[in-house]
């Protein structure tokens, strides 16, 4: 069986780096985005979409079903969406639009990169948004969602100074931290080759599965992420 995959924010710091993998990793990668990314193979087939309200549009022709695991690394900020409503439209119902086509198409298996601080209780709109995509997706029964958390994503962020702060005191201070602390700071090429990994451990167990899947929900968080992509010296 030919191995297949779809995802959305391929554009994005994660995304970017994702495309590649997933391109080395299936025989087919679905990509919808307002721009192409900038790595592109002949596995790949890609979908422009000016405005993801019109999402449902494209679904109609991608050849999604049950043998599609589905990916998305989409976010914003709310300076670069302009305004909360925005924020929440482009995280929350962008995400769980591309969710639930996939869902209605029989995709069993979805991958989602969140925040490490995503809880429905925070007085953080970014927080609180996270956490409410997160508890809209898993709400679609999923027969695996992995739910990704990572810590401050080290990389070239456009738009986002504070960030880009962040990574600058990161740098003089690295030296002195370990991997093991749960805030340690990671690449959004690590964080990619965490998601990359799970879907294909997902892969290879379901050949030798002999009982009925069981429907789980799996969140790794910025730790584990780090202990999984760590290089062996």
């Amino acid at each position: 069986m030919q191995r297949k995959a779809i995802m959305i924010g391929a554009t994005g710091l994660v995304g970017e780096h994702l495309v590649k993998q997933l391109s080395e990793l299936y025989d087919t990668l679905i990509v919808i985005a307002r721009h192409p990314p900038r790595y592109i193979n002949a596995s790949m087939r890609f979908y422009q979409v000016n405005d993801f309200d019109n999402l449902s549009e494209i679904f109609v022709s991608v050849g999604v079903d049950r043998t599609t695991d589905a990916f998305s690394c989409l976010g914003t900020t709310k300076k670069q969406a302009g305004s909360d409503e925005a924020f929440r439209k482009v995280d929350h119902d962008y995400n769980m639009n591309f969710a639930k086509l996939c869902r209605d198409k029989g995709v069993e298996n979805f991958f989602l990169l969140s925040s490490m601080n995503a809880d429905i209780d925070s007085r953080f709109l970014y927080n609180r948004v996270k956490a409410e995509t997160e508890q809209s997706i898993s709400a679609l029964d999923f027969a695996q969602l992995v739910i990704f958390r990572p810590s401050l994503l080290l990389g070239k962020h456009k738009g986002r100074p504070l960030e880009s702060l962040g990574q600058k005191a990161f740098k003089l201070i690295s030296p002195l931290l370990s991997e093991s602390l749960s805030l340690h700071p990671i690449s959004a090429k690590r964080v990619a080759s965490a998601m990359a990994m799970s879907a294909n451990d997902i892969y290879q167990r379901s050949k030798y599965r002999t009982e009925p899947l069981i429907k789980h929900t799996n969140i790794i968080e910025n730790k584990q992420m780090l202990a999984m992509t760590r290089v062996k010296k």
